[in-house]
């Protein structure tokens, strides 16, 4: 009878050797598997802003060699016997999302994305909740993995089981196209929906049109039709393909010398009733703050470098009832809220497919670049075929 993989298991893995450094293809070994984890074989992953910070530094709790990968989708290799939900089969197809305590009442409310005490260093200290990583370079060197509960840049990735998100049945195609919703999109769709909750008649201004600032546009737009969608970027080609999308009006700020007084000259003086930025630069959020309008509320949703810091008018934002956030995650539980967006995907409202190209994992230097020349808004980056599935103690 099978009892379980036989460990160790070597797989291969983009990690990054020391901060600062590029990406690296390496092989690693994976020493163990908790009761309450899975193992998952990872087929397509996201490349996120936040794999970035991960690779140059900004992650003070990381040690290194590390890997990243936050949003991926893969295939059940191995069930450990404490995990709980009992639906879970080997052979079943997941996503892969952030993770979380699972035992304060916030988690247990299925609020755990800005509330859970435990979700920063769950999330981006890369190892797990008792200090240790399953993964180990060949030398014996640890290996820092678990990001966001999955570190889904290795081929075989040991994921949390609050990090799964059943989706059986999904097509190469699907796994392809949806693998960034365990992150980036489920951050902007989440704030729009979940948080914002805008009216069709409100005005919603999105600054930064990457996966996540796409993921607000068509969360806004096509899913609750609110009439003045306005898109603001540095690159022409994304604000043509936001109009496509539902923007009503696009803003170019390499183009547009006073972003805010434009927004209010579309606004009619009025300003705007939502606002969320995707960028995490300073000006940029000082702008969102500032194109509010009475009673207006501003979400910082992209991730800023350490210090960053902005001038508030106090008096002008206590005067007019303005409200500015933290949103992480879009401040959704994974499980529930990702469905409700591929069932838009199948609807025709939340597409996509028109927003993301996949590059074989050992083009990582090429997707990088394209995402950061404005070239195409969200890289997928596909792993290899398994070259040999993990062997099973009978």
């Amino acid at each position: 009878m099978k009892t379980g993989p036989t460990f160790p298991i070597e797989t291969t893995a983009l990690l990054v050797p020391s901060p600062g450094s590029p990406f690296a293809i390496s092989p690693v070994l994976i020493q163990n598997l908790r009761p309450d984890e899975l193992l998952i074989e990872i087929k397509y992953s996201g490349l996120c802003h936040t794999d970035f910070l991960l690779r140059d530094g900004a992650l003070p709790q990381v040690t290194y060699p590390s890997i990243p990968g936050h949003e991926g989708t893969g295939t059940i290799l191995a069930i450990g016997p404490a995990v709980k939900n009992r639906s879970l089969s080997i052979g079943d197809d997941v996503l892969l999302s952030f993770t979380s305590c699972n035992k304060c009442h916030h988690c247990l409310e299925h609020s755990p994305s800005t509330k859970c005490k435990l979700m920063p260093p769950l999330n981006l200290s890369c190892v797990r909740d008792d200090g240790t990583t399953a993964y180990q370079m060949q030398d014996g060197t640890p290996a820092s993995g678990h990001f966001f509960g999955q570190s889904s840049f290795a081929k075989i990735a040991v994921v949390s089981e609050l990090s799964v998100v059943p989706i059986k049945g999904m097509t190469e195609e699907e796994m392809a196209i949806w693998a960034p919703m365990g992150c980036g999109y489920q951050t902007g769709a989440g704030t729009i929906l979940d948080v914002f909750k805008p009216r069709k008649e409100d005005v919603v201004v999105i600054f930064g049109m990457g996966g996540v600032g796409f993921a607000a546009l068509m969360a806004a737009a096509l899913i609750l039709e609110v009439e003045t969608v306005i898109a603001v970027d540095l690159v022409q080609e994304k604000l043509d393909l936001a109009k496509e999308m539902g923007a009503r009006w696009v803003i170019n700020g390499k183009e547009t010398l006073d972003v805010v007084g434009e927004m209010m000259k579309i606004t009619g003086g009025k300003g705007a009733d939502f606002a969320v930025d995707t960028t995490g630069v300073g000006r940029v959020v000082q702008d969102m703050v500032q194109c509010l309008g009475q009673g207006g509320t501003a979400a910082s949703v992209g991730a800023p470098a350490p210090g960053v810091k902005i001038e508030v008018d106090v008096g002008m934002f206590f005067a007019l009832s303005k409200k500015w956030i933290g949103v992480v995650e879009g401040e959704v539980w994974p499980v529930e809220f990702i469905p409700r967006l591929i069932q838009a995907y199948k609807e025709g409202k939340f597409p996509v497919d028109k927003i993301s190209k996949v590059y074989p994992v050992e083009d990582i230097e090429k997707a990088i670049a394209d995402t950061e020349s404005g070239k195409i808004i969200k890289a997928v980056l596909k792993f290899p075929c398994q070259l040999q599935s993990p062997t099973h103690g009978t």
